[in-house]
């Protein structure tokens, strides 16, 4: 099983006490490994297995009180891993 980062607009938050609430809510998410989240810039990037589920996630962050988007999509250990195509003379 390979490890996903997966990145969420979060509308909504104004403090700390919110980042803490969507934290504590996305990090009970079943295959969620790692929770960052800033109310500053309203992004909240969900590290985990391959076999989290999205739609889980954006219950969570809803059930903290805010308003979620999934902005990036996902991105598995090995892409962050390749080497840049300048390094192995492929074509980006």
């Amino acid at each position: 099983m390979s490890a996903t980062t997966t990145e969420y607009q979060v509308t909504g938050m104004t403090c700390g006490h919110c980042e803490m609430s969507v934290r504590e809510e996305v990090s009970e998410v079943p295959g969620v490994q790692d929770v960052q989240v800033s109310h500053e810039t309203g992004r909240l990037t969900v590290d985990g297995s391959d076999d989290v589920n999205q739609d889980a996630v954006i219950a969570a962050v809803e059930e903290a009180g805010e308003d979620p988007q999934a902005v990036a999509g996902r991105e598995t250990a090995a892409d962050k891993n390749a080497a840049p195509s300048w390094e192995t003379g492929s074509a980006a």
